[in-house]
């Protein structure tokens, strides 16, 4: 009743593509990614992680009444980002996933496979993140953090293939949070330079 009391808000308040685009998403999230991918699958924060990136997508949906490059730009970046963040809290909490029979990819590959992933998710990542600046949705202050911000994460990256521990896959998975939240924060201070 909730959710449906939110779908009738957003269609009759916003637009009624806001409305489709937050059915999907639940969809994807409450059916797709917990119900089915989440338990039968190593790749569920990949293929689930589209679920997580919405949310810029319907703001910019809610506002501008369409989806745009930008949007697509930002919902790219949390996409990218989700597999590193979350492989890098799978791999100090292996052994909980695998009581839980949780098909997390340390528990399916091993360890050393997830922290090459973590790596390699993490260069897209970086690469991704410079795409704003790219197609001129962001400026040179932008670019500059996001390069700063990405070049500490794949510090951390690195260090978790070739030197991990858990204390460090711990400082990874946080300094994940922070750079998301630091990075959007840049993204929109340079809008309102």
């Amino acid at each position: 009743m909730l959710g449906g009391a939110g779908l009738w808000l957003l269609a009759y308040f916003v637009n009624p593509l806001t409305m489709w685009l937050t059915l999907a998403t639940f969809i994807g999230y409450a059916v797709i990614y917990t119900v089915l991918l989440k338990p039968l699958t190593p790749q569920n924060i990949v293929i689930g992680g589209a679920s997580g990136a919405m949310p810029p997508v319907l703001g910019w949906a809610a506002v501008t009444g369409e989806v745009t490059v930008e949007a697509m730009v930002l919902f790219l970046i949390i996409f990218a980002w989700t597999p590193p963040h979350f492989w890098s809290l799978a791999l100090y909490r292996t052994e909980d996933y695998a009581k839980a029979g949780v098909p997390m990819l340390p528990v399916t590959h091993g360890k050393t496979y997830t922290r090459l992933q973590v790596l390699l998710y993490t260069l897209i990542l970086f690469a991704v993140s410079l795409m704003p600046y790219v197609v001129r949705m962001s400026g040179v202050l932008y670019a500059v953090a996001a390069v700063a911000l990405g070049g500490l994460f794949i510090g951390y990256a690195m260090r978790i293939y070739f030197a991990y521990s858990d204390a460090l896959a711990r400082r990874t998975f946080r300094y994940s949070i922070l750079y998301l939240a630091a990075l959007f924060a840049a993204l929109l201070v340079d809008h309102y330079l």
